[in-house]
Formats: C-alpha cells, sequence, structure tokens
C-alpha cells in the first residue's frame, strides 16, 4: 500500500492511498461474500449467490459501500501511522477507483494536530527555586497544630467572625418550620456561610440572650429551593471563642512525640525542608516547560482548543458533582462567573496543548519512546489506585484506545526529564527575569485547573 499526503490548509491534509490489485481483490471479495451471507436468492444456498447476481440484485455500489464502511478504516489507519499524523477530525473519504484488476485508490482529508520543529531546546535557563525554610514557615506550622488542639470557651465580647455562636436556629415559610434550616443548640461558625450570608453578617456584633429576625433568600446550593424567600428567628444562647494552647514544651509534648518545642519545631524544619524540595522539582519542571512554552509562536486549530475547552469544563462540573454542588454553586463560592470561568479554561487549554506539542516535538527530535516494561509499570500504577487487577485495566485501556494516550504521557514525561536534567538554573537575583507571567499563571489558577491536554 502506497500513500502520499498534501496539505490543503494549515492544519489540514488530504492523504491519498493506493492499495494494490490483488489486495483491494482480496478485500472486496469479502465484502461480496458477507453481503451474501446476508440476503436470499431463489436457487441459491446462502453464501453462494454469485457476483453478478448480487450485483443485479442491490446494485454494485451498495456493495462498494459495504467495502468502504468496513475495509478502507483499516487502510486509513494504516496510512495516518505510516505518514505519523495525528487527525483532530473525522476524514472526509472519497473513493477515486474501485475497478477490478486495478488499484483501489481513495482520499482522506481531515484537520491534523500541529507538529512543531524545535531549536535550542538544551540547556534552557531558568531561576532556581527556593528550598529554604524560615522561621516563619515553622511558625505557621506549629500554628496550624495549635488549631488543631485549640479548645472553645465562653466569651463576654460580641460575636465576630471566626467566633462560635451557640444558637437556635428556626427557619420559616408562612409559619412552617423548614426542615433542614431549623436547629436547636446548634454549634455555627460565624462567618462560614454555611446556611446563608445574611445569618454571619447579623450574627456579627451580637451577645448572648440577643434575638434577631431577618428574611433571605436561599442561595443556589440549595438547588431546587434556591431563590425561596425564608423567615429566620435566631435566639443567641453563647458567644465562645477559640483557645489556642500556648506554643511550649507542654504542648509538644500533647501535639507530638517530642518532649520539647525546639525538638518539635526541629522536626518540622526538616519536614518542611523536604516537602519543599518536592516542590522544587515540580516548580522546575514548570519552569522550564513555561520557558519553552514561551518560545512558540504557532496558531492552534480552533477544534482543538474547543475540544479541550469543553473537557476542562466538564471536568471542573464533574468535580463539583461529586462535592454535591452544581458548577454554578462553585463559580458563585469564588467570586466567578461563566464569562470569566470558560474563558480561564480556553487560556488553561491553549497552555496545555502547546506543552504538549513542545514536548512531542522534543521526543520526536531525541528519538524518544516506550518501552514494554515501562507501560507495564504504568499500567500498574493506574491499578494500584484503583484497587483493580492490572490486567484487568491493561484490557480496559486496549479496548478503549486509552493504551495509546498513556503511551504518549510517558513519552512527554521522558522528554521533561531530559529538558530539567539539561536545564541550567541560577540564583532568583541573578535570574530574576520578568517573573509577572507566572505569578499570573498562579493568581489565575482557577476552576479549570492546569492539566495537560492529554489529561
Amino acid at each position: 500500500m502506497q500513500s502520499t499526503v498534501e496539505e490543503t490548509g494549515r492544519h489540514s491534509v488530504k492523504v491519498t492511498v493506493e492499495v494494490p490489485p490483488d489486495e483491494f481483490a482480496k478485500d472486496l471479495d469479502r465484502a461480496y461474500r458477507k453481503i451474501g451471507q446476508q440476503i436470499r436468492v431463489p436457487g441459491f444456498r446462502k453464501g453462494k449467490v454469485p457476483r453478478r447476481i448480487i450485483d443485479a440484485q442491490i446494485g454494485r455500489d451498495a456493495v462498494l459501500e459495504e467495502f468502504v464502511h468496513d475495509t478502507v478504516p483499516a487502510y486509513y489507519a494504516q496510512a495516518v501511522r505510516e505518514n505519523e499524523l495525528a487527525p483532530i477530525s473525522e476524514p472526509d473519504v472519497s473513493v477515486e477507483q474501485a475497478e477490478e484488476g486495478k488499484p483501489l485508490i481513495f482520499t482522506a482529508s481531515m484537520e491534523i494536530r500541529p507538529r512543531l520543529t524545535l531549536e535550542d531546546y538544551k540547556g534552557v535557563v531558568v531561576p532556581t527555586p527556593s528550598t529554604e525554610v524560615t522561621d516563619r514557615d515553622v511558625d505557621e506550622f506549629v500554628d496550624r497544630l495549635r488549631e488543631r488542639f485549640a479548645e472553645l470557651e465562653t466569651v463576654a465580647h460580641p460575636a465576630r467572625r471566626g467566633d462560635y455562636v451557640l444558637a437556635d436556629i428556626r427557619g420559616y415559610v408562612h409559619d412552617q418550620e423548614v426542615e433542614g434550616l431549623t436547629f436547636s443548640d446548634h454549634l455555627y461558625e460565624v462567618g462560614s456561610e454555611q446556611i446563608v450570608p445574611e445569618l454571619d453578617k447579623e450574627l456579627e456584633g451580637k451577645r448572648q440572650g440577643e434575638i434577631i429576625k431577618f428574611n433571605a433568600a436561599l442561595p443556589e446550593r440549595f438547588g431546587d429551593r434556591a431563590g425561596q424567600e425564608i423567615s429566620f428567628q435566631v435566639l443567641v444562647k453563647e458567644v465562645k471563642a477559640k483557645r489556642l494552647p500556648a506554643a511550649d514544651d507542654e504542648f509538644a509534648k500533647s501535639a507530638s512525640e517530642f518532649d520539647t518545642l525546639e525538638e518539635l519545631r526541629g522536626d518540622l524544619r526538616t519536614k518542611l525542608g523536604e516537602a519543599k524540595e518536592q516542590e522544587a522539582k515540580g516548580e522546575l519542571r514548570d519552569l522550564v516547560l513555561q520557558e519553552l512554552i514561551s518560545r512558540v509562536d504557532t496558531e492552534l486549530p480552533d477544534r482543538l482548543v474547543d475540544e479541550e475547552t469543553e473537557r476542562r469544563v466538564e471536568q471542573a462540573t464533574e468535580r463539583a458533582t461529586r462535592a454535591g454542588l452544581t458548577l454554578g454553586q462553585v463559580l458563585e463560592a469564588q467570586g466567578w462567573d461563566e464569562l470569566r470561568f470558560r474563558s480561564d479554561a480556553r487560556a488553561h487549554a491553549i497552555r496545555a496543548i502547546k506543552a504538549d506539542l513542545v514536548l512531542e516535538a522534543v521526543a520526536r527530535q531525541e528519538g524518544l519512546t516506550v518501552t514494554a516494561e515501562e507501560m507495564q509499570e504504568a499500567v500498574a500504577d493506574l491499578a494500584r489506585g484503583l484497587d483493580r487487577d492490572p490486567k484487568e485495566i491493561a484490557r480496559v485501556l486496549e479496548r478503549s484506545g486509552q493504551i495509546t494516550a498513556l503511551a504518549g504521557d510517558i513519552i512527554r514525561s521522558k522528554a521533561l526529564d531530559l529538558l530539567v536534567e539539561q536545564a541550567a538554573t541560577v540564583s532568583q537575583e541573578i535570574g530574576e527575569r520578568d517573573d509577572t507571567d507566572t505569578e499570573e499563571q498562579s493568581a489565575s489558577e482557577g476552576p479549570a485547573g492546569d492539566q495537560g491536554a492529554s489529561g
């Protein structure tokens, strides 16, 4: 089988495939036999109907249609592999020649994934991520530990954000108490907005014994009841505040296996240092990749960007559903609207696609491949994470076609490993470039997340 590729647009090609006459004849004969098994013709046994009778009964065009449906996809897939194409659309197939005794010739037009060729990708210079553990880092961790061992005590001052109130809360609709909005002796954190935001605003500044009344509409997280007007009456019984234990040796003994605060702080410093080392490795990988992405100036196919954007929207929706919320509720809690979210998802999609294209280019130019052992290890890791049998996971991946995607993930990871190994790092002071892009990227991490386009 021979195939040629002709560029028909910036991201589109037409592949012309020529199948030798003998191979075409065998596949066409198979199509005739299949149809012969499906039709009944008086005087002929099933499956033994001659071609001329089949042509007369249903027409040769119907046979060719069956042939194209069953056989051409295999030729097409072979041509795609041989020419190392990555289609992002279904092919538009046109049979140009299908005469017996002659080669079968057909064309397939499609959109394809861009291919980059990189220069100067080795020795990328990036700033060295900091692994320093400061006293402030240790202090903050100690304070978080103290929060875990905090006790609530009744206080005389008015309730403020972060305090707790012991209260009787009653929600009414037309003098009927509403289930799920009525509580007795309920310990409520002021500022948590667990019921309605208006409750938190009304509780601030209130003291023991005060009664508050107000109306509020239920927010979106209440699903079908969202927007319903509820009348609330709240009796504040007590105001409580957290009392943190003193940061001393006694606290160290109760919160850890250490006898002194100094020993506890030393252990925390070591563990924070190990965590920062791991974070620095991840940050270094991001910095190297972002540096190369910044050098890529290529127009991406709209179809590719649109599909990746929608995938991110679907993933965010699924995460919200698993948390018992709608995507709209998650966005509202973060102060976002759908327009901003979709714009953010599209920006992340473009960056992720470019990252994949960069790593794919490095892998091609370096001749990186995946070994059977690496595939087995990756499948085993997936199986462990899902608590499933590796053979079962391998079968699922094969049937769904995701085994190819997994191989691509491994190759891209190996490409990034190579880039990081060859990168040159400089101190923050020397390497202090315009870090605005990195800061803006970090600040814009929204519900869309920042994941590789290949997932």
